[in-house]
């Protein structure tokens, strides 16, 4: 407590807020790299227009309320009113499309990742550049709205993501750190700049040529991990701190993605490294050796935060369709005025998931929210689907719907690890789905084949990861990398715990994956038969 006081009145304590895809989290750290405060807002998506959107003044009313909470907490348990910071960093869900004309207006709503509606701009663009680009990344996005002739095109004078946007609004700054920059256009080796052999052949397209912009003038500025990204503004003060209180001149460390921030919070950024989000959506990312062989739809090539190439599957959905289920079951329990608690519920079901049969007794789960790239599906509907001679018991039940937020990734990561032989020594887990001790690491240790380590810091997540990046930037020492920082100062006596692969659980979710595979014709059946509400 000591340390933590002396720390914030200094004005060397950190700040990472992130803007994810359910809730926008912010933590306050000192010294230690450990939390001092946190605070969390909870915000959902809404289909408007036919893309995933959220308007920005929700993200303003999240970032406030975060900040809010963080500065209550400072108070109530240091005595002492946040006024200055060492360093704040800012991160948000991957790439997207937020457009501005050259007023600083957004010219159509925020389209997130989870769209999939630029699935030909996507696959022309993976043809010209001979380079995979998946539909969620910024370019694609602005070749399909190219394509589709959409009248907002011709008025673009900025293209950024929605941590590149906050960092605008907050420093003036119009700047990407160099792994979220990579999902918006692909970056030469080193990543220190767009690939400009690429932005050559799309800049000479003539639909593109019939606009007056020009792609490199309307893109962010690329920074890698320890550079400062802008200074918070006096605006931007009050926009982050309703009280007033918060003084400008804060640096901001470069805006990264929370495939990024996932890499840093579990030090996961040195090759033969890699880690599993699992969340709202869920992603692996390994740090690559050397080049794949060919370009992959199932695999995107990004950046780390230092400019390494790295190689990640990503799949739209993974808890959403375990939180509904759950969410019903506990409206029952209410029904029978029996209260649980959220963890408590979570913690028991995920438990009870390792009692059922390791191919889940005859049970079939998809939960797909929306398309899945990966599989080829555009567009998805959540499923539970047995046969009638099925062991339906709970604990079947948990763990296909476990196993369903798993299978997508095990289609795009055996490309990764057996077609591109790519090598991995242990992946690491972070995200909400590994609060519950034990469960998800041994399921997904089974379903990768590869050791899965998880630090007892993995619920902290995203957030946490930023104000490393965040710290990193303002308390690096001359000469030191953020590998080294991580490795020696942040990670030296980290306590997690490592799980390898089970043979019967692998064999288990190895028969459940085949029987998976075969009957995706179901999804498409389920699209077709049950269009969305008009």
């Amino acid at each position: 407590m000591e340390n933590g006081k002396k720390f914030l009145e200094d004005g060397r304590a950190v700040l990472g807020i992130e803007l994810g895809s359910t809730r926008i989290k912010a933590v306050l750290i000192g010294g230690d790299y450990k939390p001092l405060a946190m605070g969390e807002h909870v915000w959902e998506n809404r289909l408007e227009d036919g893309y995933w959107t959220y308007s920005l003044d929700a993200v303003w009313v999240g970032i406030r309320d975060c900040y809010q909470k963080v500065a209550e907490e400072v108070l109530k348990k240091y005595g002492i009113t946040l006024k200055r910071l060492g360093g704040i960093g800012v991160s948000a869900m991957m790439h997207g499309y937020l457009p501005f004309d050259a007023e600083g207006n957004l010219l159509t709503p925020f389209r997130t990742w989870r769209n999939t509606t630029a699935a030909q701009a996507a696959e022309e663009l993976s043809e010209l550049f001979s380079f995979n680009i998946p539909p969620r990344w910024s370019i694609a996005h602005l070749y399909q709205a190219v394509l589709d002739r959409e009248p907002h095109v011709e008025r673009i004078a900025f293209l950024t993501t929605l941590e590149g946007y906050v960092v605008w609004k907050l420093t003036g700054e119009k700047v990407l750190g160099a792994g979220e920059a990579s999902g918006m256009f692909p970056l030469e080796d080193g990543g220190k700049k767009y690939h400009p052999e690429m932005m050559e052949r799309f800049c000479s397209l003539e639909r593109v040529q019939a606009y007056p912009w020009k792609l490199p003038e309307i893109l962010p500025k690329i920074l890698t991990a320890g550079e400062i990204a802008g200074l918070l503004t006096r605006e931007g003060a009050c926009l982050l701190d309703a009280s007033g209180n918060l003084e400008a001149g804060i640096p901001f460390a470069p805006p990264e993605g929370d495939v990024q921030t996932g890499m840093v919070a579990t030090n996961s950024v040195l090759e033969r490294t890699g880690n599993i989000s699992a969340g709202t959506s869920i992603f692996a990312t390994v740090i690559l050796e050397h080049g794949l062989k060919k370009p992959h739809r199932e695999i995107g090539i990004f950046a780390t935060p230092t400019g390494r190439p790295a190689a990640m599957v990503h799949c739209c959905t993974c808890s959403p369709d375990i939180n509904a289920w759950l969410s019903l079951l506990d409206e029952f329990a209410q029904c029978m005025d029996i209260k649980i608690g959220k963890d408590r519920l979570y913690g028991v079901l995920f438990q009870k998931a390792l009692e059922g049969d390791r191919d889940c007794g005859g049970l079939l789960a998809y939960n797909c929210y929306s398309g899945e790239p990966v599989i080829g599906l555009e567009d998805g509907r959540p499923l539970l689907v047995r046969r009638p001679d099925a062991a339906f018991s709970l604990a079947n039940f948990m763990r296909a719907n476990l196993y369903a937020a798993l299978a997508v990734l095990r289609i795009g990561c055996e490309i990764l690890f057996r077609e591109e032989a790519v090598r991995v020594d242990r992946l690491y887990g972070h995200g909400g789905l590994f609060k519950t001790a034990g469960v998800m690491q041994r399921l997904l240790a089974a379903a990768m084949g590869v050791p899965v380590a998880v630090f007892h810091t993995a619920g902290e997540g995203g957030p946490w990861g930023m104000a490393l990046l965040a710290a990193y930037m303002a308390d690096r020492r001359e000469g030191e990398s953020l590998e080294a920082f991580l490795e020696q100062r942040v990670f030296q006596n980290a306590a997690g715990n490592v799980t390898e692969p089970d043979r019967e659980d692998a064999e288990g979710f190895a028969a459940y994956m085949e029987t998976y595979q075969a009957a995706l014709c179901l999804q498409e059946a389920a699209v077709r038969v049950l269009p969305p509400k008009a």
